[in-house]
C-alpha cells in the first residue's frame, strides 16, 4: 500500500465485520491525532467531511466508523465516497474481518449482542447478513485486515506501522519525573530508581539553598565514579529499551526518579537526562513534584 505525505488530508473509512477490532483500530488512529468519529448515521457523513474543512489544520486527517445498519451501504455509499472527491480530500477504505468461528469466539467471550441479532435473528444468521450487506465495502477496500489471528495489541501494531508516516517522529511520550521518597512513590510511574546512593548535596549548608538545575549541585551529584558510571548506563539503558517500548505499541512511559526530599540528586539526574532523550529525538517531558515543597 502505498503511504501519502503527511501534510495531505485523508478520510478514512473505518469499516468490517461486527467483532472484528473496529473500536481498537479508531482507538489507534485517534492515538495518532485523527479526528475520529464512531457509529456516524449516513445521513451525516457528507455533512461532517464538509465542516471538517475548519478543523483540518489541528489533525492528520478524518477517521469515520460507520454505522452499517439501516440502508446506508444500500442508498448512500456511492454518495459519500463522492462527496469526498467534491471536498478536495483524498480516501482510503480500511476493512476489517475475521473467520466465522472467531467472531462467535469472541462474542462468547464479550457476551454482547450482534448489531442485526435478535429474536427472529440468530447470531450465525446475523453475520452471514452482515457480510452480505458489506460485500460492495469490502470490494472497495484499499485494505483488508483479517484479525482472526490477531491480539489486540497485534492489531495496533499493524496500524502503527501501515500509516507510520502520519506519525510523529517518536510517537512515545516519556514523562520524565524527580520526585520525594518522603513525599511517597508516584502512582503513574512505570520505573521507579532510587538515586539515594549518591552524594546528597542537602548535608553541605553551603549548597542546601540550591537545587539539581544548578551547576554547583550537579558537579557535587556526579562527583564521584559511582554516579558517573550510573548515569552512563542509565542513558544507555534507556536509549536501548524505549524503542522496544515503541516497538510494542507503547504510547505512553513514566519513568520516574527519586532522592530524599526531591530536590537536589533526583533533579540533577532528570534534568541531565531529559536533554540526552530529546537529543535522540525521544518525546521527553519533564516534571519535579516536589522540588519546591521544602
Amino acid at each position: 500500500m502505498s503511504k501519502n505525505r503527511e501534510d495531505q488530508v485523508v478520510v478514512f473509512f473505518l469499516c468490517g465485520l461486527s467483532g472484528a477490532g473496529k473500536s481498537t483500530a479508531l482507538q489507534v488512529f485517534e492515538d495518532l491525532n485523527f479526528f475520529c468519529v464512531d457509529g456516524l448515521p449516513a445521513s451525516m457523513t457528507t455533512r461532517l467531511i464538509e465542516l471538517f474543512r475548519d478543523q483540518q489544520k489541528k489533525y492528520r486527517g478524518i477517521v469515520l466508523g460507520l454505522d452499517v445498519r439501516g440502508d446506508f451501504f444500500e442508498n448512500t455509499w456511492d454518495e459519500i465516497l463522492k462527496s469526498v472527491e467534491e471536498n478536495g480530500f483524498a480516501k482510503r477504505i480500511v476493512f476489517l474481518e475475521a473467520k466465522p468461528e472467531e467472531l462467535f469466539r469472541r462474542y462468547a467471550v464479550t457476551r454482547r449482542p450482534h448489531p442485526f441479532e435478535s429474536s427472529e435473528i440468530s447470531l450465525e444468521q446475523a453475520l452471514i447478513d452482515e457480510r452480505e450487506l458489506l460485500s460492495k465495502v469490502r470490494d472497495d477496500a484499499d485494505l483488508i485486515i483479517d484479525t482472526t489471528k490477531y491480539s489486540i495489541h497485534d492489531l495496533r501494531r499493524f496500524l502503527q506501522h501501515e500509516w507510520s508516516d502520519f506519525q510523529l517522529a517518536q510517537k512515545l511520550r516519556i514523562n520524565i519525573v524527580s520526585f520525594g521518597f518522603k513525599y511517597g512513590l508516584p502512582k503513574d510511574a512505570d520505573m521507579v530508581f532510587d538515586l539515594r546512593f549518591l552524594p546528597n548535596p542537602h548535608f553541605d549548608e553551603k549548597l542546601r539553598p540550591f537545587n539539581g538545575k544548578d551547576e554547583q549541585i550537579q558537579n557535587y551529584v556526579l562527583s564521584e565514579d559511582a554516579g558517573k558510571d550510573f548515569e552512563k548506563h542509565l542513558h544507555e539503558f534507556l536509549l536501548f529499551s524505549l524503542p522496544l517500548y515503541e516497538k510494542e505499541g507503547r504510547y505512553r512511559l513514566c519513568i520516574a526518579f527519586g532522592c530524599t526530599g526531591g530536590k537536589h540528586r533526583s533533579v540533577t539526574i532528570v534534568e541531565r537526562l531529559v536533554k540526552v532523550l530529546k537529543a535522540s529525538n525521544f518525546n521527553a517531558v519533564l516534571e519535579h513534584r516536589h522540588l519546591f515543597l521544602e
